[in-house]
């Protein structure tokens, strides 16, 4: 990274899908973000942030949930201010949770599934899950600091976990 190039700085997660067909349950899938600190930046998270959490430095916010995916476009929305987060953070790991409330469900039972990860209008990467069909939860992108800017990569990797188990999963090391 050049002097002159900052890296990532603020950047905006949205995430879409089809509702579930008329009679069955609603399909809920959910943006996480979990924040790992230079000291250790695979072990747990410091923190995770997703519906009805926050930041608490208010860095990286979630401030649009869909608990159906009814709407037009993009239904969630997840905006990550990388440049301001703290110097003790070096690792952002983003994914997406499917909600397990109406049986099993995984990504290959969703239409339309899609995410797309911007810095103002350039799109840095779109992503469909259709290499996770079986999943119940997925990775994305991951954020790390590299020097004083922030650089990503797409980094897409399944887990047969509900919710509350991806955000102890959501960024260990996968071989």
């Amino acid at each position: 990274m050049s002097g002159l190039n900052k890296g990532v700085g603020r950047v905006e997660v949205t995430l879409r899908w089809d509702p579930a067909p008329a009679g069955s349950p609603a399909h809920d899938l959910d943006i996480v973000a979990g924040v790992f600190s230079a000291a250790d930046p695979h072990g747990a998270p410091v923190y995770l942030v997703h519906f009805g959490s926050r930041s608490p430095d208010g860095t990286i916010t979630l401030h649009r949930d869909s608990r159906t995916g009814q709407g037009f476009g993009y239904d969630e929305a997840m905006t990550l201010e990388l440049d301001r987060l703290a110097p003790e953070y070096a690792r952002v790991v983003v994914g997406v949770a499917i909600q397990q409330n109406g049986g099993r469900l995984a990504f290959g039972g969703i239409a339309n599934t899609g995410i797309r990860v911007r810095e103002g209008y350039d799109d840095l990467l779109t992503h469909d899950f259709t290499d996770v069909p079986d999943a119940l939860s997925a990775t994305v992108v991951e954020f790390t600091r590299a020097g004083t800017g922030w650089s990503y990569r797409p980094i897409s990797h399944g887990f047969d976990a509900d919710p509350q188990t991806f955000g102890t999963l959501l960024g260990t090391a996968r071989v």
